[in-house]
C-alpha cells in the first residue's frame, strides 16, 4: 500500500533521515517507535508532503504512484489521512463543525470497510456525541485528541496516519486509544502509528519498526520486541 524506500530528508543543512526504507501493508498496523529528535514526525511531514523537510532523495509509493514532490493537498486526496502531532483544533469550532468541515465519502466501496459518517464516528467516540456542540477550546486533552482522530476518519482516508496521538495523555486516556484504535483495526482501516508509548504500539501494531538517528534499526513482531530487553533499552530507553 504504502511503501517508503532510502528516504533521504533535510531540514536546511541538517540530515534528518538517512536512508529510511519501511513498508505499510493493506489492512495492517504499523508502529514507528523513536526517541525524541530520531526523525518519527520528518518522516510523517515527509510522507505528507509538507515543508519542511526536503526530501532530497528517495521514494515514496503509495499504491504504486509516487508522491515525492507532491503537494500536501494532492497526496491527502489520494487517501492519506493525518492525525497531526498536537492535535491542532480549532479553538471557536464545535466538534460537530470540525466533523463535518472536511467530511467526504470513501473513494471506493468495499465490504469490510466503514464509511465514516457522523453517527458511526459517534458511535466509535460516544464523549464526542455528548461534547457536538462544545468548541474545541472547551475540550479537554484526551477529547481534542479524540476529535483529531474523529476528524481524519471523516475524511474516509484509505491509510491513516498518526503522529504520536498518546503524547500528553493521562494513563486512563492511553487505554481507551488503545480500545480506539483497536477498533479501528477491526473496521479495516489501515494505520500508521507513530509513538514513544511502547506499550500502545506494542498492543496495536502487526509489525514495528524503530528509528534512531534517521536511520530504522529495528523492523519485527510486536511480540519479539516485547521480550528483546536489550533492544527496548539500547533504542527507547526502557526496560
Amino acid at each position: 500500500m504504502l511503501e517508503v524506500r532510502n528516504l533521504q530528508s533535510y531540514y536546511g543543512g541538517a540530515h534528518v533521515l538517512r536512508g529510511v526504507s519501511l513498508t505499510i501493508p493493506e489492512g495492517k498496523a504499523v508502529a514507528l517507535l523513536g526517541r525524541n529528535g530520531m526523525g518519527k514526525t520528518t518522516l510523517i511531514r515527509s510522507i505528507m508532503g509538507t515543508m519542511p523537510p526536503v526530501v532530497r532523495q528517495g521514494s515514496i509509493l503509495y499504491n504504486g504512484e509516487e508522491l515525492v514532490g507532491k503537494a500536501p493537498h494532492d497526496i491527502a486526496q489520494r487517501g492519506l489521512g493525518l492525525v497531526p502531532q498536537g492535535r491542532r483544533v480549532f479553538p471557536s469550532l464545535t466538534v460537530q463543525e470540525h466533523l463535518t468541515v472536511a467530511s467526504r465519502p470513501p473513494k471506493s466501496h468495499s465490504d469490510t470497510r466503514v464509511n465514516w459518517t457522523l453517527d458511526r464516528i459517534y458511535e466509535l467516540f460516544p464523549r464526542l456525541a455528548e461534547r457536538k456542540e462544545h468548541r474545541g477550546n472547551q475540550l479537554s486533552g484526551g477529547e481534542r485528541q479524540m476529535l483529531a482522530i474523529a476528524r481524519a476518519l471523516t475524511t474516509n482516508a484509505d491509510l491513516l496516519l498518526m503522529d504520536e496521538p498518546s503524547e500528553g495523555l493521562a494513563p486512563i486516556m492511553v487505554q481507551q486509544l488503545k480500545h480506539d484504535f483497536l477498533a479501528l483495526k477491526s473496521s479495516g482501516v489501515p494505520i500508521f502509528l507513530v509513538e514513544q508509548n511502547v506499550g500502545l504500539a506494542l498492543a496495536v501494531a502487526d509489525v514495528v519498526y524503530i528509528i534512531e538517528r534517521g536511520q530504522v534499526v529495528y523492523q519485527g513482531q510486536p511480540e519479539e520486541l516485547a521480550v528483546n530487553e536489550e533492544i527496548k533499552r539500547k533504542y527507547l530507553g526502557v526496560a
